[in-house]
């Protein structure tokens, strides 16, 4: 980043790269880079973006013919196996519970189940002990982390079990959750200690901010009534909404970089991403943060807040939007030898491939528009992602890889990134 709009100081910068506007700047300078073939790890073959764009659109007219397609939030996966929990669990609410309690359990129950949904492995899988079925990957963690929100586990107090509380977070430990999510030996979660030590450390993070979470019992869904108190004219940004996120929950991360003392959480460093400031090398992603803003807009519009400038928020830099890139030889890996070893998170490698994933899914939003005859208000990259390149990505690697569909990119994971 350089000009007149240049961060000046560490602290500038760290603020800048807390935003959803330097995700996509600087995913628009890792692909600048590759259309110059410069990267170190990936070719660029635009010329498969219209063969990725015209296998979106197949996977978006097989699951929503009418094209009315839902927003790609975590109240998705809690309807796995067509079961709708969160209805169920709503109407078991007291009657004379006001709508701003019923949107704080929402904000409760999204986020932990978002911060929980990072890579879960390809041998972990979970039964719904309501239904029998058995689910694997975010599905299996959704339906997971809801029966475990349910039955209490994130509150300190037994008599108002639907909350997620500092005080029961922070008493979270791997064996808990390890029972709840029914992980052991024979079914490995991949990153339960790294989970469970991020919940202790969001419930550190509601302790450490009252203005955000309340003083006397801080709790996630008191979020809710922070965003409601800002929401002018009954209206609320996206990009307020993730830059809140990033700084209420920036430090539950486990080590990441910072910039004068401040987390930068989703960030990491490329040598060729330049910038005549203290962003130099810096790329931020924010993937469970941008995921978990897309999960809070319909409770906030149920409880009458419009939330606006959504397509200031980007496309996700997940393993299943960078898997369908791949497997559509959209980008090619230099050495294909790279597929046959694993990759940690900070790896340039990855790097690279998360941040062309962000600026081609724009690219491929706008081939979609076009061909489903669309623009940007009927056919937002909220929907496209739902309908869509998610879905699609799963989709090609079942094609290419079988039942378990690992992605083509193996990652050395924490559980808290992918």
């Amino acid at each position: 980043m350089n000009g007149p709009g240049a961060p000046r100081t560490a602290r500038d910068a760290a603020a800048w790269l807390r935003g959803a506007r330097a995700v996509r700047l600087r995913a628009n300078q890792m692909l600048a880079l590759a259309e110059q073939d410069e990267l170190a790890h990936f070719k660029l073959n635009p010329e498969s973006l219209d063969t990725a764009a015209d296998y979106v659109i197949e996977t978006i007219r097989e699951r929503y013919p009418s094209l009315e397609i839902p927003f790609h939030s975590r109240w998705r996966h809690f309807r796995a196996g067509g079961v709708d929990r969160w209805s169920r669990l709503a109407r078991t609410l007291d009657d004379d519970a006001p709508s701003t309690e019923r949107a704080r359990i929402r904000f409760d129950l999204a986020v932990t189940s978002v911060l929980l949904d990072a890579g879960a492995g390809s041998r972990w899988q979970y039964r719904d002990p309501d239904t029998g079925e058995t689910y694997t990957r975010s599905e299996g963690l959704a339906v997971a982390s809801f029966q475990l929100f349910r039955q209490g586990l994130f509150s300190a107090e037994p008599k108002a079990p639907l909350r997620a509380d500092a005080r029961a977070l922070a008493g979270v430990t791997s064996a808990k959750l390890g029972r709840a999510l029914q992980a052991d030996a024979s079914n490995p979660l991949v990153g339960l200690e790294q989970r469970a030590a991020l919940m202790r450390r969001l419930g550190a993070a509601l302790e450490s901010r009252p203005e955000l979470f309340g003083a006397d019992t801080p709790r996630i869904g008191h979020l809710f009534d922070y965003f409601a108190t800002r929401a002018e004219g009954g209206s609320l940004p996206a990009p307020f909404i993730l830059e809140s996120l990033l700084d209420g929950f920036s430090g539950i991360w486990p080590d990441r970089p910072k910039l004068d003392g401040i987390e930068l959480g989703d960030v990491w460093h490329h040598p060729a991403i330049r910038a005549n400031d203290a962003t130099d090398g810096w790329v931020p992603f924010h993937k469970l943060s941008q995921w978990l803003a897309y999960s809070l807009v319909e409770p906030l519009t149920e409880a009458g807040i419009e939330v606006t400038e959504l397509a200031a928020l980007t496309g996700l830099p997940e393993y299943r939007n960078g898997g369908l890139l791949i497997d559509l030889a959209v980008l090619d890996l230099r050495d294909p030898a790279a597929l046959t070893v694993a990759h940690a998170v900070d790896s340039t490698l990855v790097v690279e491939w998360r941040a062309l994933t962000v600026a081609l899914l724009d690219r491929l939003a706008e081939r979609i528009r076009t061909r489903l005859g669309g623009d940007r208000d009927p056919m937002p990259l909220i929907k496209i992602l739902e309908g869509g390149t998610w879905q699609a990505g799963r989709r090609i690697a079942r094609e290419r890889r079988g039942e378990a569909a690992p992605p083509p990119v193996r990652i050395i994971s924490d559980g808290t990134v992918f």
